[in-house]
């Protein structure tokens, strides 16, 4: 196994000249080493890249969907490799990292699949000389640029429709997890990948992200991350009329109306709220819980986070919490909670010891709440949550809405109509109707207002790596 994520530009692995440690979150151990590159690392493999797309865009979609079928299926093949790796990299438990590498698979096996369904369209025409028609083209090459809290399935997503539409890319993965995502690209060049088609650097984020906007041949830009960096990807991407795909940041409501099951609405709670210890876009973010059911719901839900067992993710029995990726995201998450204190909130869950070593942080709830407090109104990325009453639906949407975010919303009730509505009335681009898992490759996944631009996943996330041509043909 290779605990080196070196840089892939024209095929060929890179270690550098320097490089950085990648530690264990949970201990602090060392796991492995990063190369770190700069802009003419980035300019390099854009170049590559670019010399790269002629051929690769020509190849029959046959072609490039047996080449990702076969990737896919090295990477499940190499899932529980790949698995521990993440595992032991980003603290997360084993049964969450597997099952990432596993879903990242799925990403590359659909888009094979979705490379070789028909496009374009053919219009009636009007005059018996002409016709008129579109086909779609691959944009050219594509700058991928992602985080470390799911790095190999986000990379995966972006990889996988990026090479069906025909597009090279160069990516760019965050230094705090970039070992098993290494992993998965050799996978890709193991599967018959041809030199350039996919380049993979690491270096200074700012740094690496203008070279590759600046760069001539870079046609798309697609990133996940921070609304604040996604504005600023955004500004850059418009300097050459680079076309972004973003998903931003999130803070989802998690709405629990009096007829909800309310068993299962904590078991989609948990799920929602605690999923990689809490750091996903599109995890539960405040509890909105009906005043009819709030009290009866906490009876349920308090106890089940008070019995979570915190600790190192590859422990047996595995835990049920790992630790988060760094001491800043600890900082971030206590200041979180300790201003809703300050506010006048209550503590729901239990204080607890937590292991001596590692970046860990307790489950917490927290009551009484006031809307104003940060914990209630911003991207919490850990585990911790507000829950908050509420009266009537039109109050609820309100204030599920009355934030700037618009990633995911999740809405427990028993009645269709309200289900139904809800979907609608909600201003998210993803909303879980009694169902805490909503991402899956053949759906459309991406937000409204600040949490995005464009779709990923389904064939929506094929189309926004193609550009339309239309031909008018005279006979």
């Amino acid at each position: 196994m290779t605990t080196t994520a070196a840089h892939l530009v024209a095929g060929a692995w890179e270690e550098g000249e320097s490089a950085l440690e990648v530690t264990n979150p949970a201990d602090g151990s060392l796991v492995g080493e990063v190369a770190w590159g700069d802009a003419g690392t980035a300019r390099r493999a854009a170049d590559a890249a670019a010399s790269a797309f002629g051929a690769w865009s020509d190849l029959p979609a046959r072609r490039r969907s047996d080449i990702l079928l076969e990737a896919s299926r090295l990477l499940a093949e190499r899932a529980d490799e790949l698995g521990l790796l993440l595992a032991r990299e980003a603290g997360k438990r084993l049964p969450e990292a597997v099952g990432e590498i596993a879903f990242s698979a799925e990403y590359l096996r659909w888009f094979a699949e979705q490379a070789r369904r028909p496009s374009g369209e053919v219009f009636p025409h009007e005059a018996a000389d002409r016709r008129h028609l579109s086909i779609r083209r691959p944009v050219g090459v594509v700058a991928s640029l992602t985080p470390w809290n799911f790095p190999c399935s986000i990379q995966a997503r972006k990889l996988a429709p990026a090479l069906a539409a025909g597009c090279t890319v160069v990516a760019r993965v965050s230094e705090k997890a970039p070992l098993a995502v290494t992993g998965m690209v050799r996978a890709l060049v193991d599967a018959g990948v041809p030199d350039g088609v996919v380049n993979l650097v690491h270096g200074p984020a700012r740094e690496v992200t203008q070279a590759l906007l600046d760069h001539e041949a870079v046609r798309a830009v697609t990133f996940t991350g921070s609304t604040p960096v996604g504005r600023e990807i955004m500004t850059g991407a418009a300097r050459r009329v680079v076309r972004p795909l973003l998903e931003l940041g999130g803070d989802a409501p998690f709405v629990v109306f009096p007829d909800a099951d309310l068993d299962a609405a904590v078991e989609g709670a948990l799920l929602a709220k605690f999923r990689n210890t809490g750091q996903s876009c599109i995890a539960a973010n405040r509890f909105y819980v009906h005043e009819d059911v709030h009290d009866a719901f906490l009876e349920r839900l308090v106890p089940r986070v008070d019995a979570m067992v915190v600790g190192d993710g590859l422990a047996d029995p595995c835990p049920d919490l790992g630790p988060v990726i760094d001491t800043s995201r600890v900082e971030a998450v206590d200041a979180l909670v300790e201003e809703a204190l300050s506010l006048g909130a209550s503590r729901l869950t239990a204080e607890r010891e937590l292991p001596e070593h590692g970046t860990y942080l307790a489950p917490t709830l927290l009551t009484d709440v006031p809307d104003t407090a940060r914990i209630a109104r911003e991207e919490v990325f850990g585990p911790a949550a507000a829950v908050l009453r509420f009266r009537d639906t039109d109050e609820v949407v309100a204030r599920a809405n009355r934030t700037e975010m618009g990633l995911a919303a999740y809405v427990w009730s028993s009645d269709v109509a309200r289900c139904w509505r809800l979907g609608e009335r909600l201003e998210a681009g993803i909303v879980g109707v009694n169902n805490a898992l909503p991402s899956v490759a053949f759906a459309p996944m991406g937000g409204v207002k600040q949490s995005g631009l464009g779709r990923e996943g389904a064939s929506l996330g094929l189309e926004e790596f193609e550009d339309v041509r239309y031909l008018a043909l005279g006979l």
